[in-house]
């Protein structure tokens, strides 16, 4: 079951893939290459892969400023 997220104040403190392609809605494929990716703000614990809420909130927020033209 997937959960769905109406609001920033229901993601919970850590995201992991499954988190991460609900709130985006992308596949958890997909959220695992973003997790492995360079400029995504990811938190390693040995083999676990997650991004904090905060820290989740300000790389969407940085994505989606406009381009200038």
């Amino acid at each position: 079951m997937v959960t769905v997220y109406t609001s920033y104040d229901q993601l919970p403190l850590t995201l992991c893939a499954e988190d991460i392609s609900a709130v985006l809605g992308i596949s958890r494929e997909g959220a695992y290459r973003l997790l492995r990716s360079s400029d995504f703000p990811t938190v390693r614990i040995g083999k676990r892969m997650f991004t904090t809420k905060d820290a989740f909130i300000e790389w969407v927020n940085a994505k989606a400023k406009p381009m200038a033209v």
